[in-house]
């Protein structure tokens, strides 16, 4: 039986549907309205203010879930860009996402955004709102593999602040920014393993303190206003000395939303507070493990820089990410619920 759309009025919503690391990424093809800016970071602004409701539809339920996550490609005012994009999640936007770097740099290669794929690797220059970023695909007879990416200047913000958390006293917490603003902290001040307890109690532990950092530390950016914002928590296991064993971790971010993958910018951040601690060298490579799914990513810091005052480093990261399907969604206008709902 030959698949036709069903009954609906109005546009219908294409889509392209990934992981990395078991991270969900949903690729919007075709069905967005005109994204009006003048920059990567206006068009952010403008679908938050104007294109909420599509961003609803399609992470929220029916069509997605509380933890789905979303990429929207733009138009970029910068030259040597392939293309610009825009990240969306269960709260809004985000200034920068790895897991959907990995996954579109593929997913470009795949879909003839970028003109020429050379071997043994292929650079897609992709514009996020924190800036232009590098990504690295493996090419070879036709076929794309992992990904590797150049962050923007990441660096640590503030190391062993103390703050109040709601249930579990005063915390000490580090803040480092690798696109995006987290705070981390060992996840056993908690009495909690980031692989082994319950997810629930990782969640609940990370939000106190993410919600305990948003009112007592006051973040800013070099760049951008519109990046001073704490992200999310990261829960790790502690192990920050240098080691070619794995070291996991926990993202919590968003609306209490939970990376299955590494996390990306994560990665990014926590290999800068890592060096800025003089823990790791240029070039030494790590594992981080997902305390979620188990998947891994590598990080290591490649080069010095600076971001304003702050010193920086440019980290590499790197994975994987794989295609799931393809979906073109529609509404009806008699659904009560056809502009989403989340259940928590």
């Amino acid at each position: 039986m030959e698949m036709q759309l069903p009954p609906h009025e109005g546009d219908e919503l294409s889509v392209v549907d990934m992981h990395t690391g078991g991270e969900p990424l949903r690729i919007i093809v075709s069905g967005y309205p005109e994204v009006k800016g003048d920059s990567v970071l206006s068009r952010r602004r403008y679908v938050r203010e104007h294109l909420d409701h599509l961003r609803r539809v399609l992470m929220f339920e029916p069509r997605g879930h509380y933890d789905m996550y979303g990429a929207l490609i733009v138009d970029s005012e910068i030259p040597e860009a392939d293309l610009g994009v825009l990240f969306m999640h269960n709260e809004g936007y985000s200034t920068m996402c790895g897991h959907a770097v990995i996954a579109l740099g593929r997913f470009a290669v795949d879909y003839k955004l970028v003109k020429e794929p050379q071997s043994p690797e292929t650079q897609v220059n992709i514009h996020c709102p924190c800036g232009l970023v590098k990504a690295f695909v493996e090419y070879s007879n036709g076929k794309t593999g992992g990904v590797r990416f150049l962050s923007v200047p990441a660096f640590a913000f503030a190391t062993d602040v103390t703050v109040t958390v709601e249930g579990f006293g005063d915390v000490m917490v580090d803040i480092s920014y690798g696109g995006a603003f987290y705070a981390f902290v060992d996840a056993q001040r908690f009495g909690l393993d980031v692989t082994k307890s319950r997810t629930r109690d990782l969640v609940d532990a990370a939000t106190a303190v993410t919600k305990a950092v948003k009112s007592q530390v006051k973040l800013h950016h070099p760049t951008s206003d519109d990046l001073a914002f704490l992200y999310g928590t990261i829960l790790t296991d502690g192990k920050d000395d240098y080691s070619s064993e794995p070291t996991a971790n926990i993202c919590v971010f968003a609306e209490a939303q939970v990376d299955r993958s590494p996390t990306g910018s994560g990665v990014t951040a926590r290999v800068a507070l890592q060096y800025h601690k003089g823990l790791i060298q240029l070039d030494q490579i790590r594992t981080f493990q997902s305390g979620a799914t188990g998947s891994q990513f590598t990080g290591k810091a490649v080069e010095e820089t600076k971001c304003g005052d702050f010193k920086a480093v440019v980290v590499e990261v790197a994975g994987r990410a794989f295609y799931t399907g393809v979906s073109r969604f529609v509404q009806e206008p008699e659904d009560k619920l056809t502009h989403g709902f989340l259940l928590k």
